[in-house]
């Protein structure tokens, strides 16, 4: 009898630990959320209501940037376009795309001899623009979320 009292004594002093909960706070929680969360990275990218939903995402991507890029040049194929010299150039045009869907141009880095030769350059980025279809923005998380991304559109004019 004396052995089982100090075993259960022995006993109920070791298994308090068990019970021991590890408290944690919730920065500590929101702290490794953020550290784990991509920022840089969308969960579905924006995409065209013309592209298919049934893609995958890089599918999406490349159907949406496809569609992006043959309105630019419809733009500049409608335009009459007269330069003095060839022109060889890559531009940068930054867009942005609200969580309503709305697509808007930021900035277009062109080349300043490109600028001299096609001056109504950004009018023309504007116009390319206007006959889009509808855009399904990009979503981060089961939600809507603003978007910017850098898209390079090569010019050439002989």
């Amino acid at each position: 009898m004396h052995k089982a009292l100090i075993f259960l004594l022995l006993l109920s002093i070791t298994s308090c630990d068990y019970f021991h909960v590890k408290k944690t706070s919730s920065e500590v929680i929101l702290q490794e959320e953020l550290e784990a969360f991509k920022w840089n990275e969308v969960d579905v990218y924006p995409n065209f209501a013309s592209c298919g939903s049934d893609e995958n995402n890089a599918g999406k991507k490349e159907c949406f940037e496809n569609t992006l890029i043959a309105s630019i040049y419809d733009a500049f194929a409608s335009e009459n376009i007269i330069v003095t010299q060839d022109i060889q150039d890559t531009i940068l045009v930054r867009f942005e795309i609200s969580e309503l869907g709305k697509l808007s141009l930021l900035e277009a880095k062109i080349d300043s001899v490109t600028t001299l030769e096609i001056p109504n350059m950004e009018n023309i980025l504007h116009k390319s623009l206007e006959g889009l279809p509808e855009i399904y923005p990009a979503i981060k998380r089961g939600q809507q979320v603003k978007t910017q991304f850098t898209l390079p559109i090569r010019i050439q004019v002989d």
